[in-house]
């Protein structure tokens, strides 16, 4: 599977770059027809400072309290608030102590807050980081935790989004549908492959993937 990767770099900045592989792959919520290997970017430091760099570009007068952090993205959520809160910039945020978590799921699969980090949710200023975002469900499932305990979400961001905006709010990205535009996304039941019956090369999520 992996002699089939192809690597594309950034528009936005040379740097950084993802490996897209070609096949059938099952997710939580659909079938696709790329798995989006975002791997380097987030546990190599020296891209996941280029993707935050690049990032907080969008961010220079948003106003931002805490980055919560999901899919693994804690590396590039630290160096994205670094270069929000520099002194000596432009920044709305400069010399800001800015708070970067991630919530946990539950026995029941539920995002939650612990107590005692609810105070860095509630009532704050929120920018979402994930890894990727194929449906959008992801965002709207962190989006109701954030507003939940009590947040008021500024802005998203991730690496790639093959959507650009969720409910309004508009998706600050690196990778788009424009650097794979043959991506698909299906429902089970639509799945090409399925109804010709090619076999699933791996189940993947943002985290990673696990071959048949």
């Amino acid at each position: 599977m992996e002699k089939r990767a192809i690597r594309i770099k950034a528009k936005r900045n040379g740097k950084i770059s993802i490996s897209i592989i070609p096949g059938h792959f099952a997710t939580n919520h659909s079938h696709v027809n790329y798995y989006i290997d975002l791997t380097a970017i987030k546990h190599r430091c020296k891209m996941a400072e280029e993707a935050a760099r690049t990032l907080s570009a969008r961010y220079v007068s948003t106003d931002v309290d805490t980055i919560i952090c999901m899919d693994g993205c804690e590396m590039i959520g630290g160096y994205l608030a670094s270069f929000m809160s520099q002194s000596g910039t432009r920044s709305i945020n400069s010399e800001k102590d800015i708070c970067v978590i991630t919530p946990e799921f539950n026995s029941n699969s539920q995002l939650i807050f612990r107590d005692n980090i609810q105070n860095m949710v509630w009532n704050k200023n929120i920018l979402l980081l994930i890894a990727s975002a194929t449906t959008g469900k992801t965002i709207n499932r962190s989006l109701e935790c954030i507003r939940y305990y009590g947040g008021k979400v500024v802005g998203v961001s991730a690496i790639f989004s093959a959507i650009k905006d969720m409910n309004g709010v508009p998706i600050n990205t690196i990778f788009t549908l424009d650097d794979v535009p043959d991506y698909r996304t299906y429902e089970l039941k639509d799945c090409p492959d399925c109804k010709e019956q090619r076999k699933i090369d791996a189940i993947v999520n943002s985290y990673g993937y696990s071959k048949f």
